[in-house]
């Protein structure tokens, strides 16, 4: 039975090591006692540091409010006891306490009297209303005393630790113990009474590391505590929740049920050992010190439970109020805004400490479960109707059916609220229980599933579950883990017709089929239809349905699920100040949504009309991942979604008018994408167009040999200043004195010469100048460097042979079609002068010589792939063969300087 607890930390105060913390009663501090030897008082509520009392130069090890005389007192290793004024911070007394060092104080609650106890193995009482005289001086511990505690209900009574291994109890008037209480085997640090019940219960923690439960009329142990791995130093019996806080030198502080003794919470805040732990009769407060300072914590227990009409009950702390969402306008109401709402009646004090509260099925009983009790009352008054002992409560499949567990072994089933109908025993034991269409039992590693009615094992589980959640129907529950959760459906009907011989070790196999499994952290949870609503550890608001998330809200901190009303359509949540909020869920939506998931599909489009316009989106989204996506794109409002599902349909031409609509460079990109796909070379020209995405348009039109696309798309992309395109396309179209001008005009004046050089020969000397012109500005030296062909023509001998090439090839070629590419000769493989020569010898037409040519470059290249390649290496030899046939008479040296070789 886990406790529900709220922990949350409110102050954390670094320093040095804590020894003792107290709290003030009314003000909201905190007293800080200091190895240091000062003390500091803390304000927990703004986090400042309000006081600082400078006590000794030797450690403080224990301080107190006394609050009736604004007062602190501390205890010190100097041996003294030191009395404070807190609002005028004067030293007012000293007592030469004790022979050695003081490690505890006690005040009475209603007499003038402080104990000590001290490393001198002796504790003192005190009287300040009489000049702080010792009045007596309780002897009988063998080692020293570590702690001192008043009976809350004897205050005549206390009780003191001590290391010589026992706990013993005084009585005021005698300095001789009543008893002693032996069981450690150590040395023991602390102890504490217990506040609340008729319990005669008192608490201690040793150095061998084990918290014990003392009935101190009986003067037995009851129960021993094991988890911590080193010494105890501090325990405590909250004043107001049934736990036990105990502290340890291994940093942590650990929380436990006070009636099952089982461990609710760890706690470790990195501040090394823990050393004291102080907790107040009245609040929820917790202040704990540590070797490197102090925390403050506070505590909240809250249950809640909605019916399915709205009435809400809540018990925080002891008392139980209700609440009736009827009372809201619902048009008023907005999403994520907390309501203003108002309690229904008086307050009532509920009988025990509860740990859970629930409505049954019909909402006319509500059940509250805690401190080993259960009591029913009626929704309606919170009248008593039954109660009776037990661990834990569940409703059942009936209004008037639940279930209890009394023990770890037994689990009892009881109808029409009183009758005991069997008790069982559960094969493997029952360490939690829960409602719905079947009774589930937890144990160490598995999850048992029985029958109501019979109590015949249905299905036997291995997982270990943190909570069971049952749909409305009957027929989809979830199971939550630690990380995460699984869904599944329970077949009835299958379990109906099975007979007993058909049923295996662990039940029925095929009771349940596996729906889906999610890795998240379910905090709260209901059901609604087939859909699971459900708020995670990461603060969102999600349901799942057919295998898809959906987020309804990320919460700004912490909420729990109310339930879900279908009359206002509307998922309500509270957090822990209990604060109300609800946001819109349309029942029709997920009546849609489940019809689907059941492949109902005639009831969802009957559904279909019923459902707001602004939910359509969010079913189109829904019928997509299902697998309807035609059908998604007849719902979908979204001109987004619309296009992407026309894109899966292939129907272009919609994606065309969505595109318009939608005035998004992606989308057309997208679409041109799918078009390419489709054959559809068109349309992708039309959405290249639409972005301007000439790079794509020149692929486009250049391969599909469209000569006049290509031509225009280089103008086009010329005014649109794309020069890589503009001067790609030029080319192409044998535009050259085009592609040379937007060389120029980008200032590319090195690439323009070669270009002109290996093209357009007649530019290279307008070229050139201008590459000259632009080096001056920089650098002279290189400006000089740039020869001119028309000044210094011995620098290039062919140059005007090369002006009447290209003379030849302005008046010669013809574009010719893409189709001609596997007849013609590449340029690579031409020799302009070879064709120019051929023509003036011949005296024949040019363009008959060019095809001549052309036709004769086709023969040799057949002829050259039918010759056999020679694969064989030239070696060195063969070029000084070469060289020495080489007939070096007839060059011409006239033009060649000496200058000239020894610039070479």
């Amino acid at each position: 039975m886990q406790l529900k607890l709220d922990i949350r930390r409110t102050l954390t105060a670094r320093s040095d090591r804590v020894k003792c913390v107290d709290l003030h009663p009314t003000e909201p501090w905190m007293l800080v006692s200091l190895y240091n030897g000062k003390i500091h008082v803390w304000n927990h509520q703004n986090q400042q540091l309000i006081k600082t009392f400078e006590v000794c130069s030797s450690p403080v090890r224990a301080g107190k409010f006394i609050a009736r005389k604004n007062w602190i007192i501390t205890g010190s290793d100097d041996y003294r006891i030191t009395v404070f004024n807190y609002n005028t911070l004067e030293r007012q007394h000293v007592v030469d306490a004790h022979m050695d060092y003081i490690r505890c104080l006690a005040v009475h609650p209603t007499l003038p009297i402080v104990l000590s106890g001290s490393d001198d193995m002796t504790i003192k009482m005190w009287n300040w209303d009489k000049n702080w005289a010792c009045q007596k001086v309780f002897d009988g511990h063998s080692h020293y005393v570590m702690q001192i505690v008043f009976n809350p209900k004897d205050n005549n009574t206390f009780a003191s630790a001590s290391l010589d291994k026992t706990i013993k109890i005084w009585q005021l008037a005698s300095s001789i113990p009543n008893f002693t209480l032996e069981g450690h085997v150590n040395g023991i640090n602390c102890l504490d009474y217990t506040h609340a019940g008729e319990k005669p219960y008192l608490i201690s923690g040793a150095d061998d590391r084990l918290v014990k439960i003392w009935d101190y009329q009986n003067r037995s142990c009851v129960q021993s505590l094991d988890g911590h791995t080193k010494n105890i130093s501090a325990v405590a019996f909250h004043p107001e929740l049934p736990i036990i806080i105990t502290g340890s030198e291994d940093g942590t502080v650990k929380i436990w049920n006070a009636n099952t003794y089982s461990l609710e919470n760890t706690l470790n805040y990195g501040l090394e050992r823990a050393w004291t732990i102080c907790c107040l009769k009245g609040s929820n407060m917790v202040g704990i010190g540590f070797d490197d300072g102090c925390v403050m914590i506070r505590l909240e227990s809250l249950c809640f439970s909605m019916d399915e009409g709205g009435k809400i009950v809540w018990i925080k702390h002891s008392e139980m109020q209700m609440i009736n969402l009827k009372q809201l306008a619902i048009e008023d109401i907005k999403d994520g805004e907390r309501l203003n709402l108002s309690v229904k009646g008086d307050t009532k004090s509920c009988e025990v400490f509860a740990n859970t509260l629930a409505h049954n099925s019909n909402g006319r009983y509500v059940a509250v479960c805690g401190e080993g009790e259960y009591i029913i009352y009626t929704a309606m008054a919170l009248r008593n109707k039954a109660y009776g002992s037990a661990l834990e409560f569940v409703w059942g499949i009936e209004p008037e059916d639940f279930a209890i567990r009394e023990s770890a072994t037994t689990v009892k089933v009881f109808q029409k609220l009183t009758k005991e109908k069997k008790s069982f025993k559960p094969e493997l034991g029952a360490d939690g229980i829960y409602g719905g269409t079947l009774l589930g039992v937890r144990s160490a590693n598995h999850l048992t599933f029985y029958a109501w009615d019979t109590l015949e094992l249905v299905r036997r589980i291995e997982i270990q579950p943190k909570g069971v959640f049952w749909g409305g129907n009957g027929e989809m529950v979830a199971i939550t883990t630690e990380e995460s959760f699984y869904v599944l459906k329970y077949n009835a009907s299958v379990v109906a017709e099975a007979s007993e011989e058909g049923r295996a070790e662990d039940g029925y196999e095929d009771a349940f089929e596996v729906v889906g499994e999610v890795a998240e952290n379910v905090k709260t949870a209901t059901w609604v239809g087939d859909c699971f609503i459900y708020s995670n550890s990461l603060n969102r608001l999600n349901y799942y349905v057919g295998g898809e998330i959906v987020t309804i809200s990320h919460l700004d901190r912490p909420h729990y699920i109310l339930g879900y009303i279908p009359r206002d359509n509307r998922i309500y949540l509270c957090d822990k100040e209990l604060n109300v909020l609800s946001y819109s869920l349309h029942l029709s939506v997920l009546d849609f949504e489940t019809s689907v998931m059941r492949k109902d599909i005639q009831n969802a489009q009957q559904l279909l009309p019923t459902i707001p316009q602004s939910y359509y989106t969010k079913i189109a989204h829904f019928l997509e991942k299902q697998g309807f996506v035609s059908q998604a794109l007849s719902v979908s409002t979204d001109p987004d979604h619309k296009f992407d599902l026309a894109l899966q349909l292939s129907k272009l031409d919609l994606a065309v008018e969505l595109a318009r609509e939608i005035g998004s460079d992606q989308k057309w990109q997208q679409l041109a994408d799918c078009s390419i796909l489709s054959g559809r070379l068109d349309l992708a020209e039309k959405c290249y167009e639409a972005t301007q995405d000439f790079g794509a348009l020149l692929v486009l039109s250049s391969s599909s040999g469209n000569l006049d696309k290509v031509s225009k798309l280089a103008e086009v992309a010329h005014r649109a200043r794309k020069f890589n395109v503009a001067f790609t396309a030029y080319l192409l179209t044998q535009q050259n004195l085009k592609a040379l001008n937007i060389l120029v005009e980008t200032n590319k004046l090195p690439d323009a010469a070669f270009f002109a050089r290996t093209y357009l020969p007649s530019e290279v000397p307008r070229v050139t100048q201008l590459w000259k012109a632009e080096q001056q500005k920089t650098n002279a030296k290189v400006a000089q460097g740039i020869a001119d062909p028309s000044e210094y023509t011995n620098l290039f001998p062919s140059f005007e042979e090369s002006l009447r090439g290209q003379k030849y090839l302005e008046e010669s070629e013809k574009i010719v079609p893409a189709s001609h590419y596997s007849t013609r000769t590449s340029n690579s493989q031409r020799n302009v002068f070879e064709e120019l020569s051929k023509a003036c010898t011949s005296g024949s037409n040019l363009e008959e010589t060019r095809e001549n040519n052309a036709n004769d470059d086709g023969e040799r290249d057949e002829q050259r792939q039918s010759e056999p390649q020679s694969t064989e290496l030239i070696t060195d030899e063969d070029i000084e063969l070469d060289l020495e046939n080489m007939n070096l008479e007839n060059i011409d040296y006239s033009n060649i300087s000496e200058e000239d070789l020894l610039g070479d």
